[in-house]
Formats: structure tokens, sequence, C-alpha cells
């Protein structure tokens, strides 16, 4: 896992006896949702990094397109 840093917050107590009287180990929910927002995040950067690339290449006529790729392997 690497180097870790603490994060604090503040919650209610009757929600800190809730938790502790269910049993939950707050440190790992934490890590698991903050890791699942992260991965959440970077996955909806990359769909819209993935809908600007497609808005550009769909602005290339298909025969330019075509040739850069031949010159590229050309090139090789």
């Amino acid at each position: 896992m690497g180097e870790q840093a603490t994060v604090c917050a503040k919650v209610s107590i009757e929600l800190k006896e809730k938790l502790a009287n269910l049993g939950v180990n707050v440190s790992e929910l934490i890590r698991r949702q903050l890791q699942a927002e992260v991965d959440r995040l970077e996955k909806e950067r990359l769909k819209k990094t993935a809908r600007e690339v497609s808005a550009i290449f769909q602005k290339i006529p298909p025969e330019e397109f075509i040739e850069s790729v031949r010159a590229t392997r050309e090139n090789r």
C-alpha cells in the first residue's frame, strides 16, 4: 500500500455509536469508499477525454486520417 496519510472527519456521536454497535471497521470503510470515489472520478475523466478526442477525430476527413496512419507505418 506504500506510505499512508491520516484523514480525519467529524461525525455525530450517535453515528459513531451506531457504527461501533454494528461492528463496522470505520477505517476500512473509509479506505474502500475513498478508493471507489477515486476510481469513479478517474473513469468519468477518461470518458470525458474520450468524447473530446472522438469529436476531434470526427473533424478529420477519413482519407486524411488513413494517409496519416499509412505514413506513420512507413516511417517505422
